[in-house]
């Protein structure tokens, strides 16, 4: 049950930063910040609101959850995939916290795991399965040499 609400947790402050974000045009750092802000303070005033590891884990899930949330709205314009990422940050978190203790920055990490995972997974479903960057890279590995 901590799990599932972690996951709707990193959905939700995806979406809520975002929102922040591309809507109400405050800005990625300025959205992010306050409602991580906003979410630390709930817990840090009222410690028992929720049991111990939820209350432990909500804030740094959100806090992650909302960098996936700061993404711009040219490379992502779906509130849909924002949700999926911040779930599947909740997820990443979840599985490899362990993993990650005393490395710093882990949180952007896993939040920039998530998107990339989320942005890639429609080009994996395209029948020719070739992409705009590949295209490009290919571009630049052949491309003919002037003399």
């Amino acid at each position: 049950m901590d799990a599932i609400i972690l996951i709707i947790t990193g959905a939700f402050a995806a979406v809520c930063t975002y929102f922040l974000n591309v809507k109400l045009q405050q800005g990625p750092v300025r959205a992010s910040a306050a409602l991580s802000l906003a979410v630390g303070l709930v817990f840090h005033f009222f410690p028992n609101l929720l049991p111990q590891p939820l209350n432990a884990n909500i804030p740094i899930v959100f806090i992650g959850s909302s960098f996936v949330g700061m993404v711009s709205s040219s490379v992502v314009a779906n509130y849909f995939v924002v949700a999926a990422s911040g779930a599947l940050f909740s997820l990443i978190y979840l599985n490899t916290s362990n993993f990650f203790t005393g490395y710093g920055g882990s949180l952007g990490t896993i939040a920039c795991i998530s998107l990339l995972v989320t942005i890639g997974l429609p080009f994996l479903a395209k029948k020719n399965k070739i992409s705009n960057g590949y295209l490009v890279l290919r571009k630049l590995i052949f491309k003919k040499k002037k003399h």
